[in-house]
């Protein structure tokens, strides 16, 4: 008898994001900002003093405490993953038992499902008021009633761009004390409902951050998971013992080291995402085209329609690359110029 995949791979279909070379690449909610001319020559100093023949720090120290330093917190809650991805993985994989319950929203993040499957969990999904806003209570009642062992979720969300301010999520948090919370951070930066500083006050919740949104590493595969001690006691214990590479550990060191070039992109990329967003709220005023439009605490804009797929395919044949959903468009903000184009782009189609 051949040898046969099990079922949970069997049917899996390899991640598919846009690929090709497109003028303008807004679909997957980089940051516009690559390195400088100075940094870039800090960093590749940095590299040239890098022992290739040695493994790299298992704890990656000095990125946790530029992390910490640059966040006001402890190193001691702080653990480094490849990407938030790898963290995710190990969380699924490590702080539950198959068959366990994790609750999940939609819309939300598909790869959170995702590796709840691949480590056998039970995923039940509650759905969004129509919205597409979080009720506090009816999330809380949601997980009790499945007796949910877990609850992950992104705040503010990828992708609607909205958020759930921070006393109701301490509301979540403290309403499911024997339910760890997984609270996917990513876009946070943005908004000011950081529960970062209280971290340590919870025995059941995670956060998650990235390298790759306001940082502007998204080339670089680097995360953190904040948690308690205990937990972050855990969480190191159960990822690979090297899993982030001495490169990158030295790259998102010094970037993180760059607190006052740091704060001022994230205020630019801010300002351009409210000026997008007003943008393509005039061009609705104008041609009454969108269903909806929301206002978001992200670096992105969502938007409702039943011409996503029309206007999808016209912004790629324009060399914009943006991001589609069934019934939604998702358009990362760029750069001034960048963002100019798309409205651009969007008026030609509309006069079309």
């Amino acid at each position: 008898m051949s040898y046969k995949l099990n079922k949970k791979l069997a049917d899996l279909v390899p991640y598919d994001p846009i690929t090709g070379t497109y003028k303008i690449r807004l679909d997957a909610n980089e940051s516009c900002f690559d390195l400088n001319e100075k940094l870039r020559e800090k960093v590749l100093k940095s590299i040239a003093e890098v022992n290739f023949n040695r493994y790299p720090d298992p704890l990656s120290a000095r990125p946790v405490k530029a992390f910490s330093d640059l966040y006001g917190i402890s190193p001691e809650y702080v653990t480094a993953g490849n990407g938030s991805d790898e963290l995710i993985s190990v969380i699924t994989g490590c702080f539950f038992e198959a068959g366990d319950t994790l609750v999940t929203v939609s819309n939300d993040f598909s790869m959170y499902g995702f590796y709840a499957q691949l480590s056998e969990l039970k995923v039940e999904t509650y759905q969004k008021e129509s919205d597409l806003t979080i009720s506090a209570d009816k999330l809380i009642d949601f997980c009790k009633s499945k007796n949910a062992k877990g609850l992950i979720f992104s705040n503010p969300c990828n992708p609607t761009s909205l958020g759930l301010k921070k006393e109701d999520v301490r509301k979540i948090i403290t309403s499911l004390e024997d339910c760890l919370v997984i609270l996917d951070a990513a876009y946070m930066d943005f908004w000011d409902q950081s529960l970062l500083d209280e971290v340590s006050e919870y025995d059941n919740l995670i956060i998650l951050k990235t390298c790759s949104k306001a940082i502007g590493l998204a080339a670089v595969r680097f995360g953190f998971a904040v948690a308690n001690k205990v937990i972050t006691r855990a969480m190191r214990a159960a990822k690979s013992p090297y899993n982030n590479d001495s490169v990158a550990q030295t790259i998102v060191s010094v970037m993180l080291e760059e607190k006052d070039y740091l704060a001022e992109c994230r205020d630019i990329i801010v300002n351009e995402t409210k000026n997008l967003y007003n943008e393509i709220k005039s061009l609705n005023s104008q041609y009454n085209c969108f269903d909806e439009i929301y206002e978001p605490c992200t670096n992105f804009v969502f938007i409702k329609t039943d011409k996503y797929q029309e206007i999808y395919d016209f912004m790629l044949e324009n060399s914009i690359a943006i991001r589609k959903f069934n019934g939604y468009l998702r358009i990362t903000a760029g750069s001034p110029e960048e963002n100019a184009e798309v409205i651009a782009v969007l008026k030609k189609y509309l006069n079309k």
